[in-house]
């Protein structure tokens, strides 16, 4: 995407589904890095130096220390995980071979609705958790799986760090603002700094929404680390005073209830 008034490219699109990526590496081999090649091999042509890329905290894989920052070790431990890096290692070639800088923004799980209500869409066949817990809120699914209640965590559920579609926006934009008068690559983390259990989000969504949200113990899936937790004061430092402030999980939950218990 290219907005008036900036020379660079916002990077949105991939396939993000962990579980799926183990299952069908093929799709994601071919959109993600190979569209992203297509995108940068474009952008090169054009003469656009700057890109802004949606990566995600999947490239750590199983954090060898909490919270994470940029500086840890990247083992992902599922093919989608795989491809954010490679599409970073991509930028980091383009940057060295052609001037074109990026910033490589590592999400850790984006949740929630436009705090506005400007958004109104549902997503389509969902496999992350909050979405795939307002479908069982609404009725649309009779229940949510919980995939795996083993884990070494209090309440044997994977562990997360979630941050709202409105911070994340807001630090795209501010991203390409650090690109254009700095000139300079950037990776950074985008987090709560805070975490939550599957169970936790499912229960604080109860109280929220009112309704029952059936839920049942599935089996694990590949590729699930058992704990992610962000650090994310480089962000905070660099992006004019960026924070995760709309990312409590009332503010996910409510405002992804807006839109579904209307729709």
């Amino acid at each position: 995407m290219a907005k008036q008034g900036f020379d660079g490219i916002i990077h949105l699109a991939a396939f993000k589904a962990a579980g799926e990526s183990m299952l069908l590496p093929e799709k994601y081999s071919v959109n993600n890095i190979s569209g992203t090649i297509n995108i940068i091999n474009c952008a090169s042509k054009a003469g656009i130096k700057n890109i802004v890329f949606s990566s995600s905290a999947a490239v750590y894989g199983e954090p060898a220390y909490l919270p994470i920052d940029e500086d840890h070790p990247l083992n992902p431990e599922n093919y989608y995980g795989y491809t954010k890096l490679q599409i970073e290692g991509l930028l980091a070639w383009y940057d060295k071979l052609k001037g074109i800088k990026s910033a490589s923004l590592r999400y850790f799980n984006a949740a929630g609705y436009d705090i506005k209500g400007r958004i109104k869409g549902l997503e389509r066949n969902p496999a992350n958790l909050l979405p795939v817990i307002m479908e069982t809120a609404a009725g649309i699914r009779k229940k949510i799986n919980i995939f795996g209640n083993d884990y070494p965590t209090p309440d044997g559920t994977c562990i997360r760090d979630y941050v709202h579609v409105t911070d994340l926006a807001d630090a795209h934009f501010l991203s390409m603002i650090y690109l254009i008068k700095e000139n300079k690559s950037i990776t950074i983390n985008l987090g709560s700094d805070t975490g939550l259990s599957v169970l936790e989000m499912i229960e604080k969504a109860r109280k929220i929404t009112g309704k029952p949200i059936l839920s049942e113990i599935a089996p694990r899936r590949a590729g699930d680390p058992v704990k992610l937790i962000a650090k994310s004061d480089k962000a905070e430092k660099i992006l004019a005073g960026w924070h995760a402030k709309n990312s409590t999980a009332e503010i996910l939950i409510s405002s992804s209830w807006e839109v579904y218990k209307k729709n």
